[in-house]
Order: C-alpha cells, then structure tokens, then sequence
C-alpha cells in the first residue's frame, strides 16, 4: 500500500513540476510577444504624428494658396475688376 502512495506523490511531483515548467515557458513566450507588440505600438504612434505633421503642414493655408495659384493659375483680381455689391 505505501509503494501504492510513493507512486502516485511520485507522478503528482514529476506533473506538479512539468507544469511549473509549462508555466514558465508559456510565460516567457507571452513576454515577448508583450514586448514585440509594445514596440509595434510605439513605432505606430511615432509614423501617426508623422502623419499628422504632414497632414499640418498641407493643410496650411498659405500653402494651398500657393497650390492654387500654381496648378490653376489663380491671381488676385485687379482693383479695377473688384465690384462691390449692396
């Protein structure tokens, strides 16, 4: 009967400590990917306020002003064109 119970403290040992093991490993493994993904998130967040400087910078008015003048060849009327209306 004590052979029985050596046995079965033995196996409850042996699963205790390949579970710790498991453990471990399954959470080194989720360490990583944290920090992969981490690093993921910061590389977004540095390219979105690249792109919210750029959409800044074309948005600007004096820049879409010198856009039209150029691409659609706007000019400031003339004084002598400028009527006001009442």
């Amino acid at each position: 009967m004590s052979t029985v119970i050596c046995a079965l403290l033995l196996v409850a040992a042996v699963a205790s400590a390949l579970g710790v093991v498991w453990t471990r490993h399954e959470s080194r493994v989720l360490f990583v990917q944290l920090t992969q993904l981490q690093n993921q998130r910061d590389d977004l967040n540095i390219e979105y306020g690249r792109l919210e400087l750029e959409q800044a910078t074309y948005a600007e008015p004096r820049r879409i002003d010198d856009e039209a003048r150029q691409m659609l060849g706007m000019v400031d009327p003339r004084p002598q064109d400028i009527r006001l209306l009442r």
